[in-house]
Order: C-alpha cells, then sequence, then structure tokens
C-alpha cells in the first residue's frame, strides 16, 4: 500500500471523543455517541463511540470511524477496548489505563493494530459553575507496518447551564515524523426533556484552516 494511504489510514482515529476519558463508567450503564463531520469541499467523516460499565473496576468500549474524502479511497478504523483506573475510587485526580485492538481498512486493504492508552481527568468547580478538564495519551501501532501514532487530546469543559456545556478540545498526533495539532470547541444542549444530548462544533487543523469542518453529534447515556 502507498505511503500516503498508510498516512490517511492511521489519521482517521485524530479525533478523541470527548466522553473518553479517566472516568469509568458505573456497573451496568452505557454511553453511546455519533458524530458527523464535513468540510465546504465535501469530505465528510462519521464516528460512533459505545462504552458500557461491565464491572466498578472495567469498561467495555467501541470506536468506530469511517473516512470518505473527495479525492482519495474511502475508509474507516474499528477499535475495541477495555479501560481500568489506577487512582482510588475517591481521589479527587481519576488516572486509567486503556488497552485496544482492532483494524484499519481503505478500500480492500485491512491493516490490524493495538492500542494502549493513559487518561488524567479532574472535576473543578467555581462558585455555582462546574466543569472538567481530562487529557487522553495514547499510542496505536499498526501491524502490518512500521508506522505508529501517537497522540495527546485535551479536554476543558464549562457546564453553564443544567442543560448546556461548552467545550474546548485540542488533539495532538504525531505521525510519521509529521506533527498535527486540531482545535475543536463545541457547544452541547439538552432539547427540552430528552434523553439525548445534542453537540454541535468545529474542527479546526492548526496547519491548514481551510479544511476546518463543521460536527454534529448525538450523545445519550442509558
Amino acid at each position: 500500500m502507498p505511503r500516503h494511504l498508510l498516512i490517511l489510514l492511521f489519521t482517521l482515529s485524530l479525533v478523541h471523543p470527548a466522553q473518553a476519558g479517566a472516568w469509568l463508567r458505573e456497573k451496568g450503564t452505557s454511553f453511546s455517541s455519533f458524530a458527523f463531520t464535513g468540510t465546504y469541499a465535501l469530505d465528510t467523516t462519521s464516528q460512533t463511540y459505545l462504552e458500557y460499565g461491565l464491572t466498578e473496576k472495567m469498561t467495555l468500549g467501541a470506536d468506530i470511524g469511517y473516512i470518505r474524502p473527495r479525492n482519495a479511497l474511502h475508509g474507516g478504523y474499528a477499535t475495541f477496548f477495555m479501560r481500568r483506573p489506577i487512582s482510588a475510587p475517591d481521589a479527587a485526580s481519576k488516572w486509567s489505563y486503556d488497552l485496544g485492538i482492532g483494524a484499519s481498512w481503505i478500500g480492500d486493504q485491512i491493516l490490524p493494530h493495538l492500542r494502549a492508552g493513559l487518561s488524567w481527568g479532574k472535576g473543578m468547580t467555581w462558585g455555582e459553575t462546574s466543569g472538567w478538564m481530562n487529557v487522553d495519551a495514547s499510542v496505536t501501532w499498526n501491524l502490518a507496518t512500521e508506522l505508529h501514532l501517537a497522540k495527546i487530546d485535551t479536554t476543558i469543559g464549562v457546564n453553564f447551564t443544567e442543560v448546556t456545556t461548552g467545550m474546548v478540545q485540542i488533539y495532538l498526533a504525531h505521525l510519521a515524523q509529521d506533527t498535527f495539532a486540531t482545535v475543536a470547541p463545541s457547544l452541547v444542549f439538552s432539547p427540552g426533556k430528552s434523553k439525548f444530548r445534542i453537540q454541535i462544533g468545529l474542527e479546526s487543523p492548526l496547519e491548514e484552516l481551510r479544511d476546518s469542518s463543521i460536527k454534529i453529534g448525538l450523545w445519550r447515556n442509558f
């Protein structure tokens, strides 16, 4: 497979779901989200993210994405993972690690991969306002090539009201001697008494702002 296609393949998973992080799901509860992004040039991506609290100390999940560029082969990835805590349940700062296995594909090429991650998170309050900060670091190894993807994703969120949350996410990734940086501000709100939350935002790669995309997401806790 040409090297530029391998690089494209790895960049499929640059974006980290906002709900991923150091916190585990409570036993028997789950979370799901679906996000769609699109640029003015009609490059589109979609991502489905799932988590389930298997036990108090283990969360299982799946991260599945598709990319449909206007001038290259379509592709996707799927990673299945488990997350376990490192810090004590009552710790102010939460630490956890995750291990995952999956595969990426472009056209008829399928490449398996392994992923290992470390996460830190902390809740914060300012008077009557609450929020959080989360940092996720991970490395994904492609088992069929020499390439690996190293990532650090940072999320800062503020709960403006009971139904409205603002977020800023910064994605840093290193791949094949290149470094990528993306800034993704968004607003999440609950319409009426709905069980769903809607996310609306932007994703802007700093090295090429004209490739910024609009993001629309749907979240739900069960």
